[in-house]
C-alpha cells in the first residue's frame, strides 16, 4: 500500500524539474525577445536622428569611437539573432514535449 502513495509524489517530483526547466526557458525567451525588440526601435530610431542630422554633423558622428561601438554592437546582435531562434526552435520543441496538444 505505501507503494502506492508513493507513486504519485514520485511523479510530482519528477515533473518538477521539467515544469521548471520549462518556466525557466520561457522566461528566458521572453526576455531575450523583448531586448531585441527594444534594440529594434532603437535602432530605427537612430537612424531616423541620422537623417535628421546635417551631412557634416553626420559625417562627424560616424567618425567618432562611440558610433564604432554601436556598429559593432549592431553586429554582434544580428548574430545573436540566430542563436534567439535556434532558442525559439529548442522551446517549442521543449513546451510541445512537457505540454502535448490537448484532445478535443
Amino acid at each position: 500500500m505505501s507503494g502506492e502513495s508513493e507513486t504519485p509524489a514520485r511523479e510530482e517530483a519528477t515533473e518538477r524539474p521539467q515544469n521548471l526547466a520549462y518556466e525557466q526557458a520561457r522566461l528566458a525567451y521572453t526576455i531575450i525577445q523583448a531586448l531585441l525588440e527594444h534594440t529594434r526601435v532603437t535602432q530605427d530610431l537612430v537612424a531616423l536622428m541620422a537623417q535628421a542630422l546635417g551631412e557634416e554633423t553626420q559625417e562627424a558622428l560616424v567618425n567618432t569611437p562611440h558610433w564604432a561601438a554601436y556598429m559593432d554592437s549592431r553586429r554582434t546582435l544580428e548574430r545573436a539573432r540566430e542563436d534567439v531562434e535556434k532558442f525559439a526552435e529548442v522551446w517549442t520543441r521543449l513546451a510541445e514535449e512537457l505540454e502535448p496538444p490537448a484532445e478535443g
